[in-house]
């Protein structure tokens, strides 16, 4: 299906439990087209080498900020000469997320999630050394607008904003093939990490419950996720990430009880092992479950100590 769209995968490996990217290459009238780069490490950079080998890069899309999607962009930028595109809304949270400014509010905002501070700190340190992995930051000449009309591969496709996962993540729908590139918005087999950072939107979890609502009208039929295999179907799958927040919120009002803080429930929502890693996530998707209900006015939150403490 690929193939007839004039467009191809290039499946990157990554050092984590979700080991690998989807990221795309298509060819355009003046040259070719890349969708996400990647992060920046020698495995990345040597793998881009050889699928580009003779091709002229003129452009490179970018769906959101996140490493594995946005860190190797810059290197690539600056070998191709190509245009790089991506949100507004994305490109801020890009140049903002490992700058020392917001690394040093880390302490504040894990006191008040109440981590330990041994894990505080290998979580901060986890964070630094993402830095090599996504720098030299790109230069962004183009801002996705919600509309725009981007030719890739063969057929057009519209450019959708689904903020959620990100703040200002994109997918791109082609509406005669109803084929969505769904980048890390739908997800076949996993639902897409929904957290809050002390950054940016502070309810993703409701935007991306209403992007999702958005996406579901298009009706789309071939998915193209940038995690797992493309797969038919986008509302069934839609319904589905849908009911399990539903009972992701189920369970944060359970262990809320008679009151909580930020560590206490992700631990009993999360409960195996977890590398530092994941944890950093752990924490952003707990965060987002219990600011979703408070805003919804099902929790009430105050502070005590310096942390969030929640309740019924």
């Amino acid at each position: 299906m690929l193939e007839h769209l004039g467009v191809e995968s290039i499946r990157l490996d990554l050092p984590f439990r979700l080991n690998h990217v989807n990221c795309f290459v298509a060819e355009g009238e003046n040259g070719w087209i890349v969708i996400d780069t990647g992060l920046h490490n020698e495995q990345t950079a040597s793998r881009w080498e050889q699928e580009l080998s003779g091709k002229e890069v003129t452009d490179i899309f970018l769906t959101h900020y996140h490493p594995d999607h946005f860190g190797y962009a810059g290197r690539l930028q600056e070998k191709t000469g190509a245009k790089l595109s991506m949100s507004k809304t994305d490109e801020n949270a890009a140049f903002m997320a490992w700058e020392d400014d917001f690394l040093n509010s880390l302490p504040d905002n894990y006191t008040i999630a109440a981590i330990p501070k041994n894990i505080a700190q290998q979580m901060i340190e986890n964070t630094k050394e993402f830095i090599p992995r996504v720098t030299p930051y790109p230069t962004v000449q183009h801002h996705f607008k919600e509309g725009e009309k981007v030719v890739i591969g063969h057929y057009e496709y519209e450019v959708i904003f689904t903020p959620g996962h990100s703040d200002g993540l994109i997918n791109f729908y082609n509406k005669e093939n109803r084929v969505l590139f769904s980048t890390d918005h739908i997800l076949p087999k996993i639902t897409p990490n929904i957290s809050y950072w002390f950054h940016g939107d502070s309810n993703p979890l409701a935007t991306y419950l209403t992007s999702l609502k958005k996406v579901k009208k298009l009706n789309a039929d071939l998915v193209i996720p940038s995690h797992g295999k493309p797969f038919h179907g986008a509302n069934d799958r839609i319904d589905d990430i849908i009911a399990h927040h539903e009972e992701r919120l189920s369970q944060t009002m359970t262990y809320v009880k008679e009151g909580a803080n930020v560590y206490d429930v992700c631990q009993k929502l999360f409960p195996k092992e977890l590398t530092i890693h994941e944890i950093r996530f752990a924490i952003g998707e707990t965060l987002s479950h219990l600011e979703y209900l408070r805003v919804k006015g099902e929790l009430d939150r105050h502070t005590q100590d310096g942390q969030w403490i929640y309740t019924k």
